[in-house]
C-alpha cells in the first residue's frame, strides 16, 4: 500500500465501498475532524479495511452511525465528495426518525440524549468562538505592549469584534436550542432577547430593577426548553388556519411570563452556585481539584459527556468575565501530545507512526479526536499516560489560579485568550502537561502493534 494519503475523491469511494456502497447510507454530515455516516445496515460495515485506508485516523461506531475521524480541513473535503456520488446533502437527516430510533435503542437514556442536545447546540457556535477569540488574543497582546493602542480607532474595531460573539451569545443559544427541543428557531432567539433586554431594568419586582441578562446561558437553556414545550402544547389545538397567529402569541405571552418569574431567578440561582462552587473548588483545592479534573477529562471526551460542561464555560464567562476551569480541562489535551509522542519513540510500527505525525498538528492545536481514537485509547495503557500528563498540568494550573477569557480553542492556542499575566503560568502547565504525559507512557509503556 502506498504512504501517501488518498485523495479526497479515492479516499471518499473507497469508503463508500466498505459501508456497503451508497444504498446503504441513509445520511451523510460531517463536524470538525470526523465524516459522520448513518447506515441501514451497520453489518455491512468493512470496520477493519476502513480502518487501513491512507487517511483515515481512526474509527468510531455508534449506534447506526459510523465515525470516520479523518482531522480537519480533510474532512470537508471527503464529505463533499461523499455528497456528490450519494447524492445526499450534507446533513440531510429526518431528525424525527432518527430521535425516534435513540429512544428504543438500549443504550439511549435521557441522559445522553440531553446531552446530544447540548453539543448540537453549541458545536455550531466553535467558528464563532475561535474567531472572535483569536481577534481578542491579538488585541490583548498589542494592548499589553502598547497600551494606548485600546483608545485608537482600530484598537476599538478589535474590541468589538473580540467580543462580538459574546454579545450575542443567548440569542445564538437560543435560536440553537429552539430547533433541538423542537420550537420554532426564531421562537427561541426571541425568549433569549426577552430575557436579556436591556429594557428589564426599567421593571420593577418587590421593589428592585429587574437584572438584563440573569442567570446568562444557564437561563437561556431553561426559558427556551419550556418555550419550545409550550408552543408544541398549543399547536396541537389550534387551528390551522389561526397557528401563524395564535400559535406564536400565546407562546411568547405565556413563557414570557413564566420565564421572568420563575425560570430566569432559577437560572440565576444554578448559574450563581456553579460560579461559586467552581470558585471554592479551585481556591480550596487547588493543586488536588486542578488534578482530578484535568486526569479525567479525556475520558469525558472519549464518552462525548464533555458537552454538559460547555454550558458552563459559557456562564463562567458570562458571569466572572473568567474562565478557571478551561486551562485546567485543556491540560488533558497536551497529556495526549506527550502520550503520543512517547509512542511515536518506541513503536517500530511505520503506519502508527505516520498516524500520529498525521494527529500532532491538530493535537497541539487542541483538537486531540485523532490522536485518542487513533493512538492513546486503541493501545490501552497510552490513554492512561495522557490521563497522567492532563492531571499534573491541570494541577498546576489549577495551583496558579490560571484563567482564560474566552473560549473556542484549546491546546497552545489557548494561550492567546489566557488572562495577562498569566501566559507564562499556562505555558509551563503545557509544558507540564507534555513532558509528564510523555514519561508516563514510555514507562508504563504498551504491547506494540504488527505491521
Amino acid at each position: 500500500m502506498s504512504n501517501q494519503n488518498l485523495s479526497p475523491r479515492q479516499l471518499a469511494q473507497d469508503i463508500l465501498l466498505n459501508v456497503g456502497g451508497k444504498e446503504n447510507i441513509k445520511s451523510v454530515a460531517y463536524c470538525m475532524t470526523r465524516l459522520r455516516i448513518e447506515t441501514n445496515d451497520l453489518s455491512k460495515v468493512d470496520e477493519k479495511t476502513i480502518r487501513a485506508l491512507n487517511g483515515v485516523l481512526g474509527f468510531v461506531k455508534q449506534d447506526n452511525q459510523i465515525q470516520v475521524i479523518l482531522g480537519p480541513g480533510r474532512v470537508i473535503k471527503v464529505a463533499k465528495e461523499v455528497s456528490e456520488i450519494t447524492g445526499l446533502e450534507l446533513g440531510e437527516v429526518d431528525e424525527a426518525a432518527v430521535k425516534k430510533e435513540e429512544i428504543k435503542r438500549k443504550n439511549s437514556t435521557p441522559f445522553k440524549n440531553l446531552l446530544k442536545k447540548i453539543s448540537n447546540i453549541f458545536i455550531p457556535l466553535i467558528p464563532a468562538f475561535i474567531a472572535c477569540g483569536l481577534v481578542m488574543g491579538i488585541n490583548n497582546i498589542i494592548v499589553k505592549f502598547n497600551p494606548e493602542f485600546a483608545k485608537t480607532t482600530i484598537g476599538g474595531i478589535f474590541g468589538v469584534i473580540g467580543g462580538a460573539v459574546f454579545s450575542g451569545i443567548n440569542l445564538f443559544v437560543g435560536v440553537n436550542a429552539a430547533k433541538e427541543f423542537g420550537g420554532s428557531p426564531m421562537l427561541g432567539g426571541t425568549m433569549a432577547a426577552i430575557i436579556s433586554s436591556a429594557s428589564l431594568a426599567n421593571v420593577t419586582m418587590n421593589g428592585k430593577p429587574l437584572v438584563p441578562g440573569r442567570g446568562g446561558i444557564i437561563a437561556v437553556l431553561l426559558v427556551v426548553a419550556f418555550s419550545s414545550w409550550v408552543e408544541r402544547k398549543i399547536r396541537k389545538y389550534i387551528p390551522e388556519v389561526l397557528d401563524l397567529f395564535i400559535t406564536p402569541l400565546l407562546t411568547v405571552l405565556i413563557s414570557g411570563i413564566v420565564a421572568i418569574f420563575a425560570l430566569q431567578p432559577l437560572g440565576a440561582l444554578i448559574s450563581d452556585s456553579i460560579g461559586a462552587a467552581v470558585k471554592v473548588a479551585i481556591k480550596d483545592g487547588g493543586a488536588i481539584t486542578g488534578f482530578i479534573l484535568g486526569g479525567t477529562f479525556l475520558p469525558l471526551v472519549m464518552t462525548g459527556l464533555h458537552q454538559g460542561l460547555t454550558p458552563i464555560h459559557e456562564d463562567l464567562l458570562k458571569t466572572t468575565g473568567e474562565n478557571l476551569l478551561l486551562p485546567i480541562l485543556a491540560m488533558a489535551g497536551a497529556g495526549q501530545v506527550g502520550a503520543a509522542l512517547a509512542v511515536y519513540v518506541k513503536t517500530k510500527n511505520a503506519r502508527l507512526k505516520k498516524t500520529i505525525l498525521s494527529g500532532l498538528p491538530v493535537g497541539i492545536l487542541g483538537v486531540g479526536e485523532p490522536l485518542i481514537y487513533g493512538v492513546t485509547l486503541p493501545l490501552g495503557k497510552p490513554f492512561l499516560g495522557a490521563c497522567i500528563g492532563g492531571a499534573f498540568g491541570g494541577a498546576f494550573n489549577a495551583f496558579m489560579k490560571v484563567a482564560s477569557l474566552s473560549m473556542g480553542l484549546s491546546g497552545l492556542p489557548l494561550a492567546a485568550l489566557i488572562k495577562p499575566g498569566s501566559v507564562g503560568y499556562y505555558l509551563m502547565g503545557v509544558l507540564i502537561a507534555y513532558i509528564t504525559g510523555f514519561a508516563a507512557t514510555y514507562i508504563i509503556g504498551f504491547e506494540d502493534l504488527e505491521e
